[in-house]
Order: C-alpha cells, then structure tokens, then sequence
C-alpha cells in the first residue's frame, strides 16, 4: 500500500463510494452549479455535512473526498458568478487575515516537513480545503436572507444528526456507517459516545453546541419558530450523547454569553474582571492557572487531565515549536501526539505565526461584533441578533480548548466566519432609523431586512 501521506489530501488509497451517496453528490454538484445563488447554501451544507468525509474517490493519485468536491463545486459556481454576487463587504480585513492565516499555515508546514513531495500534495488537498472552503461561505453568505437560510439549514442537518444519534445510544450503530462513516461505536467506561455523520464524537457534539445561540436567535424570526425549537431540542441531545466535557462546556459558554446581554453595556468591566480573577488565581493556586481544566469532569469519562498537561507541555517546550511548528510533540509526554486542542494543533503545525494569525481571526470577531452593535445601539433586535453571534463565537473559542477541528466541523466554523461578515456590513453600510412602529412588539419586519435599519439612496 502506498503511503498515505502521499495522496492529495491523505485517506484510502482505492476509491470508496457508496450507491447512495453517489447519487447524492452529483445531485448536490448539479444544484450548486444551477441553483440561482442564494439557494445554492442549502444543498452545499447538506452535502457537506451529511454525507461521511470517508467517502471518496481516488484517481492518479489524486485523493477527493466528497467534502472536496462540494468545495470545488462551490469555487467552480463562485468563479462563474463573483462579478454578478460579490462578497459582503469585499475583501476585508477578517478576509485578509483569514488568507495569510491559510497560506503561511501551508508554508511553514511545508519547512517542517523539508518540502518533501508527498508532504507538499498533502498539504495543498489540506489548503484547499480552508481557503476553497472559507471563499465558499463567504461568496455563499451575503446578506440576512442568507444567514437566515444558513441557520435554518444547520438546524436541519442538527435534527437529522440527533435522531441518528439517539439511535446511535439505543442500538449502538451509527446509521453512517452504512454510508462510509465510523463502523463502530466508541465506548468509554461504559458509555456509546454517539458521533453522527462527523468522524469523531468531540466534533459531532461541538456543533450542537456551537450552533445553540443562532438558533436561540432563530426564534425571534417570523415563521421560524418550529425550526428554531426543534434545533435547540437536537443541538442539545448532540451535545449531551456524544458524553464528552468539552460539548458540554461549550453548551454552557454559549448560554452563559447570552445571559450576559443585560449588561452588554459594561462588557469591558466583565473582561477585565475576568482577567483580574484569571491572574490573582495563578499566584494563589498551587498550579498554573490552566491547572483548572485538570478538573473539569461533567461525565464522569473525560480526558481533563490530558487537556491540561497538552497546554502544559505546549507552553513548557515553546522554544521547539514557536518558529515553524514541531513534528516531536509524541516525544514530550503520554499522549502528547493527541492534539485534542485547536491552539495547540495550530502552533504545532505552523508555529507562533500561525498561532497568533489564529487568535487574531476570534479577537478581531470580537472587535467587529462590539462595533457593530454599538452602532446600532437602541435596535434592541439589531442589538440581539450581533449579540447571539458574540455568544456563538464564544462557544466556539471555549470548545478550541478541548477539540480539534478536524472534519466537516472547519466549515461551521467558516460558515460563522462568514455570517460575522455579512451581519457586520449589513449595520456598517450607510442607514437611517424607520419609522418607530418598528421597533414596537408584533411589528413583522419584511424578511432579509435588517432590523430596524432601511438603506438610505447616496
């Protein structure tokens, strides 16, 4: 068997495709390739999501999974149509950062593995991947209409993957894996740790628990009510079976940021109250203050202290990775090759570059969503809807701690990258105030309007 790092973009060395998810793909290639744009979201994600990243196929050495191909797919439509559907905004400085984060993630791996050929095939199925995917969220995602279209869609892929997930707790079998997923379940002390449609089960809960706040948003939209219930019914349960801490905490740093909307207003009060506690309990603990995590245990099975001897051992050997990465982490401890931790993964692949690239993408998240929402401070709609995707964005920053993004659960992530975007430009293009029965209770905002906001003609 060939090695598998030669392949682009690693996996099986023969092709593995299902019947059924054959069928699916080119129905879905056909749609997002014919679809009138704004429609083109929906088959991406459902593709994306719902069918195992397993199933592939393999030609001269070229390896696609179907995750790629709906990727290039949706490059292929952006191509035809960027002149007729720009980005949101253009490319701005989230864009910006984004790219050089993509690309000197790719250079510094490549130093890492000494340019090897298969090493560098590799990493381009691997960049093609964050830049095709990221491009594709954002050229897909431009305006309410579409993140409304978005949500609602994620909320249905959480409902599917629930269900299967309940089964998955019932009977032990992943109805996946009849498509090219995990063929078994995996236990732990006891426990069926339900996985879904993703590859591992940290992902399959982490998206359940990120997506929570939009689909708390989602409820305030008219006609969405049911799709928003049922979401946050199965977004809960994918959190809860998977029967790992990290989605749980996740679920809770997300409910806990929207609690936080009363005093939205003395947030810079909050933040530095939190890094004064974070700092007074380092000099009184025994331990560092990322020693915490040692005892964050919600199920009874978890790795904590894994997560925190990672961290450790990360800040411990900085001198081995902070240039381009490192490729001798499995030698630092038990389990160090486990990189079950997204700013951990990100520093030992591309070093303190990328590592900073990656916390500026959540810092300048943040700063947007502040600005944006004191514009448009005194829209108490326009003001909860940014602040649902201040709480989303924090769940996400709180699950990188105990996960690695390592399948379908990047474009979430992207897609949230993009929402940002397009909320974001929406408020900051020139608008007015309309008429105060607006903003009064039982008042139907037309949909893909921004709350309150009417464009003003230049």
């Amino acid at each position: 068997m060939e090695p598998e790092n030669i392949r682009f973009g690693g996996g099986s060395p023969v092709t593995v495709l299902h019947p059924l998810v054959a069928v699916a793909m080119l129905l879905a290639i056909v749609l997002i390739l014919c679809l009138r744009r704004k429609y083109v979201i929906i088959p991406a994600l459902l593709a994306i999501f719902l069918i195992p990243k397993g199933q592939q196929i393999v030609a001269a050495g070229i390896h696609l999974n179907v995750y790629r191909i709906m990727i290039l797919a949706g490059l292929g439509r952006w191509v035809i149509s960027r002149r007729s559907s720009p980005m949101a905004g253009g490319f701005n400085f989230m864009d910006r950062v984004c790219t050089v984060f993509f690309l000197s993630f790719f250079v510094t791996s490549s130093l890492l593995y000494n340019v090897q050929p298969q090493a560098l095939v590799k990493l381009t199925g691997d960049l093609l991947d964050a830049l095709g995917g990221y491009t594709v969220m954002r050229f897909l995602i431009r305006d309410r209409e579409d993140i409304l279209r978005a949500i609602k869609t994620l909320a249905s892929i959480a409902v599917v993957n629930a269900v299967c997930m309940i089964n998955e707790q019932r009977t032990g079998a992943d109805i996946f894996g009849l498509l090219g997923g995990m063929p078994e379940e995996t236990l732990r002390d006891g426990k069926i740790r339900s996985q879904g449609s993703f590859e591992i089960f940290l992902t399959a809960g982490t998206f359940g628990a990120t997506l929570l706040p939009l689909l708390v948003w989602l409820w305030s939209q008219a006609k969405s009510k049911t799709i928003s219930v049922l979401g946050i019914f199965a977004s809960t349960v994918m959190a809860v079976t998977c029967y790992a801490s990290t989605c749980l905490v996740g679920l809770v740093a997300g409910i806990i940021g929207l609690c936080f909307w009363p005093i939205r207003k003395q947030m810079r009060l909050v933040r530095w109250g939190i890094v004064a506690m974070l700092v007074g309990l380092h000099l009184v603990m025994h331990g560092p203050v990322w020693s915490l995590l040692e005892h964050i245990d919600l199920t009874g099975s978890s790795s904590s202290y894994h997560r925190y001897m990672l961290i450790d051992t990360f800040i411990r050997h900085f001198s081995d990775w902070w240039l381009i990465g490192t490729r001798d982490n499995g030698s630092w401890g038990f389990d160090m090759w486990d990189a079950s931790n997204q700013y951990v993964a990100f520093g030992f692949a591309g070093g303190l570059l990328a590592f900073t690239l990656f916390v500026t993408i959540i810092s300048k998240g943040f700063s947007r969503l502040g600005t944006a929402r004191k514009l448009v401070e005194g829209n108490p709609r326009e003001e909860w809807f940014l602040w649902c995707l201040g709480a989303t964005l924090l769940s996400h920053v709180v699950s990188f701690f105990g996960t690695n993004y390592m399948d379908q659960m990047m474009i979430a992530w992207f897609a949230l990258l993009a929402i940002i975007s397009a909320a974001v430009s929406e408020t900051t293009s020139p608008t007015v105030p309309v008429a105060q029965e607006a903003l009064t209770p039982g008042y139907e905002v037309p949909a893909g309007s921004s709350w309150g906001m009417q464009e003003t003609k230049q």
